[in-house]
C-alpha cells in the first residue's frame, strides 16, 4: 500500500486493488483502457508506454509493467522509462519472489504445500497432452505416524516429518516435486513418468525409508499408491484413483506399495509412440539485432534436432541424442555470452540479473541432462520440456524482452 510508485493488483476483471499513490493520483476506472488491459494478457514485456486519468479528469502519459503473481498480475506505472532501474523495482520483484515462495511451501517440512500442487497440477496435466509425455504421482502415508507422536511426543513426530521430506528429495529428480498433501501424507508429482518407471520410484523410496533410523524414534515404514494420469480425467479424478491406491496399501499390512495400471503412457505407446514437438520462429520474436536473432533462431534449429532424436520412434541411441544435447548446450554458453557482451555495448541496465539468469538456465540444463543421461531416453521428456518452456518461452518471450527496446531502432 504505500510502495512509493502506483500499484493496482488485477485479480479477475473487475477484481482489482490500488495501493494509496495510484488513488491519490488516478482514476481506478483508467485501467480498463485496451492498452493496459493487452500489457495484463501479456506479462513481463517490460515497459510499455500508456494513459491514465488523472484524478483532475486530465490525461497522464506514464510507463507502466505487468509482473505476473500467485492469482493475478500487478501494474506498476512510473513517469520515465528509466524506473525500471529504480533500486524500488527490484525491491518489489524480490517481494513478489518471496510471498509466493511463503505462499508455496509448507513452513515445518519445507516441502511444497497443498495450495501449490492444486496450481501446479492444471498447468503439469496441460502439457502432458501437450507433449504426449506421461504423467504420474505418488501419494506417500507414513504408517502409524500417530503411534509417533503418542509416544515419543509432537516435537519429534515434527523431525520425522523433516526426515522423510529429505529423504523423498534426495531420491526424487530434479524435474520431480514433491507437496506435503496434509499431515503425515505427501505426493511426488513425477514428470514424463509412465506407471510402471512411477512404480520403481515407489520401490525404490519405500525400501530406503524402511532402511533409515529416523532420530531419537528409529525405524518407520511408508505406504504408497501410484497411479498415472489418463485420457481427459479432471485432477480430482485422478486423485480419487490414487487416494484408493493409498488405501489398499494401508488396508492390505502397510510397508508396500499399490499401483493403478491405468496411463496415457501405454496407449501412446500403441499408438505409435509419442507425436513431435516441434518450436516455429516466427518474425514477430526478432528483436532487431541480427546477432542476437540470428541465434535466437538456431536455437530453435538445434532444439528441433535434439527433439526429433530423442522422441521414441526416431533412430535413437544414447550417442546421437547426446551428441545433438551436447551441440544445443554448447550453443546456449556461446549464445549467452554473445548477448551479454552486445548487451554490455548497450548499457542495459539489468544486465547483471540477465546474467545470472543465464547461469540458472543453464544450470538446470545440465542437471536434467545428467538425469536423463543415467535414466535413458525415455526420461528426456523433462529435459525437452524444460528447453521448450523456460528456455525458450519463458525466457526467451518474457527476460529477453525486457530489452527489446534497446534495439527497436534496428526493426523495419
Amino acid at each position: 500500500m504505500h510502495f512509493p510508485l502506483p500499484l493496482a493488483l488485477i485479480h479477475e476483471p473487475g477484481q482489482s486493488q490500488f495501493n494509496a499513490r495510484f488513488t491519490r493520483h488516478f482514476d481506478h476506472q483508467s485501467i480498463i483502457s485496451p492498452k493496459i488491459r493487452d500489457l495484463i494478457s501479456t506479462p513481463g514485456l517490460g515497459w510499455q508506454a500508456v494513459s491514465l486519468t488523472s484524478r483532475d479528469g486530465t490525461r497522464a502519459e506514464v510507463y507502466a509493467q505487468a509482473m505476473p503473481v500467485p492469482n493475478g498480475k500487478i501494474l506498476v506505472f512510473g513517469e520515465s522509462e528509466q524506473v525500471m532501474h529504480d533500486v524500488e523495482i527490484d525491491q518489489l520483484r524480490k517481494r513478489i519472489a518471496d510471498l509466493e515462495k511463503v505462499s508455496s511451501t509448507d513452513y515445518l517440512t519445507g516441502a511444497w504445500n497443498r495450495a501449490h500442487l492444486v496450481r501446479v497440477v492444471a498447468s503439469e496435466m496441460a502439457r502432458s497432452i501437450r507433449f504426449r509425455q506421461p504423467l504420474s504421482a505418488l501419494l506417500i502415508d507414513l504408517d502409524h505416524f500417530k503411534n509417533v507422536n503418542d509416544t515419543h511426543g509432537h516435537q519429534a513426530g515434527d523431525t520425522v516429518l523433516r526426515e522423510l521430506v529429505a529423504l523423498i528429495q534426495q531420491k526424487i529428480r530434479t524435474a520431480d516435486q514433491l507437496f506435503r498433501w496434509g499431515g503425515e501424507e505427501f505426493v511426488v508429482l513425477a514428470v514424463s513418468t509412465g506407471h510402471r518407471d512411477a512404480e520403481t520410484l515407489a520401490e525404490h523410496l519405500r525400501g530406503r525409508i524402511a532402511s533409515h533410523k529416523f532420530t531419537g524414534v528409529g525405524p518407520l515404514t511408508v505406504s504408497i499408491g501410484v497411479a498415472e494420469r489418463s485420457g481427459d480425467e479432471s485432477a480430482d479424478a485422478w486423485f480419487k484413483r490414487l487416494d484408493t491406491a493409498l488405501f489398499n496399501a494401508k488396508n492390505s499390512g502397510r510397508n508396500r506399495i499399490v499401483i493403478d495400471r491405468h496411463g496415457d503412457s501405454d496407449k501412446w505407446v500403441a499408438e505409435g509412440g509419442l507425436a513431435a514437438l516441434r518450436l516455429v520462429w516466427r518474425d514477430s520474436y526478432a528483436c532487431g539485432e541480427p546477432r542476437i536473432d540470428a541465434e535466437h533462431r538456431e536455437l530453435f534449429d538445434l532444439a528441433n534436432d535434439l527433439i526429433q532424436t530423442a522422441l521414441p520412434g526416431s533412430e535413437q541411441n544414447m550417442a546421437t541424442i547426446d551428441e545433438a544435447l551436447t551441440a544445443l548446450v554448447k550453443h546456449l554458453e556461446q549464445h549467452f555470452k554473445h548477448e551479454e557482451e552486445i548487451l554490455a555495448e548497450r548499457g542495459y541496465a539489468r544486465l547483471e540479473e540477465h546474467c545470472n539468469a543465464h547461469i540458472r538456465l543453464l544450470r538446470k540444463t545440465e542437471e536434467l541432462r545428467a538425469a536423463a543421461i543415467s535414466s535413458g531416453s525415455a526420461s528426456f521428456g523433462a529435459l525437452i520440456d524444460f528447453l521448450a518452456t523456460d528456455v525458450v518461452a519463458r525466457h526467451l518471450f518474457t527476460a529477453d524482452r525486457d530489452y527489446y527496446p534497446l534495439f527497436q531502432n534496428n526493426k523495419t
